[in-house]
């Protein structure tokens, strides 16, 4: 179903919460985040010196889907990127990652699209990324072949999701359980009564296919733990006990084959 703007309903949806959540914390949380010197991965904040999850990014053109407010790829930009795009759907995220780079002087760009359909070049970019945006709130029947067009031949496709197994174990008001709390079998679309927002997220042998059959090769996966020193997230549901256990998130390393 498309809404009057002519996106689907999940992505018109997924707007309005990430304006909302813009004005009560990316926002101001945005200065602290493009601040950071080191690369860190979601919520469990584990460093990409641990993980090792991106390749050599001196002199690279990323593109980061789905980028909020940027922080992730102005940590990309000054890590060596020569060139990072940002693709959001939301303006109110964008106009905080625009004042963000003029602030960092990181002469990064800023397209306003839906990440399953950017607009952009084919084989324009040596790296897509994803880090909790289009990786959660994209459909990935569209956003893996955009990601697989935008880029060029032996480029990779890195992004950070939610673990299966804490998806499996969230509650219906998102918080998590130590037993699990839906089927694995047709795990795909979670619509959150809550507050109306759409997240897909599937089981691992369906993220196989789907990168398979669009061209990738698998080159790594990573599950996210939380460490002692991992607090709280300040506005998300997280809970950094349970996630010393259990993987919280995981990162997906792709390379395009052709």
């Amino acid at each position: 179903m498309r809404s009057r703007s002519g996106l689907a309903d999940y992505l018109e949806q997924n707007r309005e919460s990430w304006t909302k959540s813009n004005a009560e914390y990316t926002d101001e949380r945005a200065p602290v985040a493009w601040a950071r010197e080191e690369i860190a991965w979601g919520m469990c904040k584990v460093p990409e010196s641990e993980v090792q999850m991106l390749p050599e990014l001196e002199g690279k053109e990323v593109v980061e889907l789905g980028c909020g407010t940027a922080y992730f790829g102005a940590w990309l930009k000054r890590a060596g990127a020569r060139r990072v795009v940002g693709v959001d759907i939301t303006p109110a995220q964008l106009a905080t990652a625009r004042r963000m780079n003029e602030q960092f002087e990181l002469g990064m760009e800023f397209v306003e699209a839906n990440a399953e359909e950017t607009g952009l070049p084919d084989a324009s970019f040596d790296l897509a990324v994803s880090e909790y945006g289009a990786s959660i709130w994209c459909d990935p029947d569209k956003w893996i072949p955009e990601a697989a067009r935008l880029l060029r031949p032996g480029g990779e496709l890195v992004f950070l999701r939610n673990a299966t197994l804490a998806v499996l174990c969230w509650t219906d008001d998102e918080k998590v359980s130590e037993t699990l709390q839906r089927p694995q079998r047709d795990l795909r679309r979670i619509d959150w009564e809550d507050d109306g927002t759409t997240e897909f997220q599937m089981g691992h042998s369906d993220w196989v296919k789907v990168l398979r059959g669009n061209g990738f090769e698998i080159l790594d996966l990573a599950e996210l733990y939380a460490s002692e020193d991992t607090g709280q997230h300040a506005y998300y549901p997280f809970d950094p006990e349970w996630a010393r256990k259990w993987p919280w998130e995981e990162i997906w390393r792709a390379r395009k084959t052709a």
